[in-house]
């Protein structure tokens, strides 16, 4: 059992990507539910803390990696600023930067993350073993502006990946779709598996800039099934599972045994709108249990 104590997320504030298939099935949405934190109670939907780093919601400071149990936790406060290091991950950057600061951050320190065009500034962290292969994951971005041009530009944040198959899953991602009145939106997907490469983007779940979110998502290998909560309120119809997918729909979606997370940001197309791209990342945390 892994005890979990943080504050919960709040709505107060604070490769390649293919076009959208339009055969591709659109499930029925199920009512959206509370996923109680570890401790049994219900996360908080009004304190998120903004870049003022404002207290929990029982008043106390903001709390830190330190304050739980986790499979990996990275608040970077412990972290010397400028240019990112650490013995827990390592980055992935081309065309790009991260760099440990304190412009955007929650609460301390932040990362960075700087791209140019279509680079990459990834950090990867290795040898995870989440039990039964399954794995809650949060965390909070600040994202100066998402992508407006070329249409269906696709960007990753989170992608797992493992052994036995070559399935990347993508529980944080989206793309930017010009038919749909120009929307950013948050997605879910995949690519390098049998089901090829898809997003699952949403109109209901539109990617806003300048302002803290906390993007919250959980792998759940009993049905290679994946969630996603923004600001703490579900999104079920983001859910992919085994047969519910925008995929190849003769095939199933299923994980691979995961060993290895990046999170940052990787835009897939060239000749982007803006040209360069600048996010933060703070907090960021996976475990047993939904972490809120």
């Amino acid at each position: 059992m892994v005890l979990v104590i943080v504050a919960a997320c709040a709505s107060s504030e604070p490769g390649s990507g293919g076009a959208p298939s339009a055969t591709a099935p659109q499930p029925t949405a199920p009512t959206p539910t509370t996923t109680p934190l570890s401790d049994g109670s219900a996360p908080s939907l009004d304190s998120g803390l903004g870049s003022d780093a404002a207290p929990s919601a029982d008043g106390s400071a903001p709390k830190s990696c330190a304050t739980g149990s986790y499979l990996f936790c990275e608040d970077f406060d412990a972290l010397a600023t400028g240019p990112a290091k650490s013995t827990r991950w390592t980055n992935d950057v081309a065309n790009g930067a991260l760099t440990i600061d304190e412009t955007k951050s929650r609460s301390g320190k932040s990362v960075k993350v700087h791209t140019d065009g279509n680079g990459r500034a990834l950090m990867r962290l290795a040898g995870l073993a989440p039990p039964g292969n399954s794995l809650y994951g949060r965390m909070y971005t600040w994202v100066t502006a998402f992508p407006s041009a070329s249409n269906y530009a696709h960007f990753t944040l989170v992608e797992a990946a493992g052994t036995g198959n070559g399935t990347l899953v993508r529980p944080i991602g989206g793309q930017f779709i010009m038919e749909r009145g120009n929307k950013k939106m948050w997605g879910v997907g995949s690519d390098g598996g049998p089901t090829g490469d898809w997003t699952r983007w949403k109109e209901t779940a539109v990617a806003e800039p300048q302002k803290w979110v906390c993007l919250e998502w959980q792998l759940d290998a009993t049905d290679n099934a994946v969630r996603v909560w923004i600001d703490g309120v579900a999104k079920p119809e983001m859910t992919v599972s085994t047969k519910n997918h925008d995929g190849t729909q003769t095939q199933d979606f299923v994980f691979p045994k995961f060993d290895r997370m990046t999170f940052g940001w990787w835009l897939y197309q060239a000749g982007s709108t803006p040209p360069q791209f600048d996010m933060w990342l703070d907090d960021i945390a996976l475990s047993t249990t939904r972490i809120g």
